[in-house]
């Protein structure tokens, strides 16, 4: 579902990314390990088209992204560590337009809506302005419409900042429904725990490089670490 062939992103002299080549399949929850500035987010940026590599290539479903950049779009959902939403806009109005960017048509949208605030606890908060919502609010409505046009691959940059537990809890479960459901999602945290917990595999990037990609007993294993913890095998790696 995600072929990345010799990717590669400089920014002048700095080499973020390096020669990446990385197979992920459908249904595969991914997570992306890696130190502050190794790399990782403009890895998922160029993934999610915002950045140009330097060099290589990605498909994503099949697709070439340069070749057919909208028909990615329109096939994958992107969460960043910070994302932006329309602060004078009620939840509900967030959504709507949300649904009209993806041309979902308005009853499909008005359908979605009741099941999403279901499911995310927002049925309270369809008519309040977004800005009037707390940080984790904001992030439940960021998957509620994030997940509107059915993405067939999600991109998630650190899904569990600011959350308190049991939101934590809600989009841990969920996003573990979805790849059982069959979406691929490629995911970045620092919550070592959630990765253990989650993963179905784990890449390891430091200083742009991919150190090792593996489930975790294959990197424990690689590393000769017996027993371990995946905080072990991250600073066997990157240190």
């Amino acid at each position: 579902m995600i072929e990345l062939e010799h990717l590669s992103k400089n920014y002048g002299s700095v080499r973020a990314v390096r020669d990446l080549n990385l197979k992920i399949s459908r249904g595969e929850l991914f997570c992306f390990l890696g130190p502050n500035g190794a790399g990782k987010t403009t890895t998922i940026k160029m993934m999610c088209g915002l950045l140009h590599p330097s060099a290589g290539a990605i498909r994503i479903g099949g697709i070439d992204i340069r070749e057919d950049p909208i028909a990615v779009r329109r096939i994958t959902g992107y969460i960043p560590d910070f994302p932006f939403l329309y602060d004078r806009l009620t939840a509900a109005e967030f959504f709507e337009f949300t649904g009209d960017l993806y041309k979902v048509p308005r009853e499909e949208v008005a359908r979605e809506m009741d099941v999403s605030f279901e499911r995310f606890g927002l049925v309270e908060q369809r008519h309040v302005l977004i800005k009037d919502l707390s940080h984790g609010l904001r992030q439940r409505v960021i998957y509620a419409v994030t997940l509107l046009h059915k993405p067939r691959v999600l991109f998630v940059d650190e899904p569990f900042i600011g959350l308190d537990p049991f939101s934590i809890r809600m989009i841990k479960d969920l996003l573990k429904t979805k790849a059982r459901e069959g979406m691929t999602i490629f995911l970045t945290t620092h919550i070592l725990a959630l990765i253990e917990d989650m993963a179905d595999r784990i890449g390891i990037l430091v200083n742009g490089n991919l150190a090792a990609v593996g489930t975790f007993e294959q990197l424990a294993a690689h590393c000769s670490i017996q027993g371990g913890r995946l905080e072990d095998v991250f600073f066997s790696l990157a240190t």
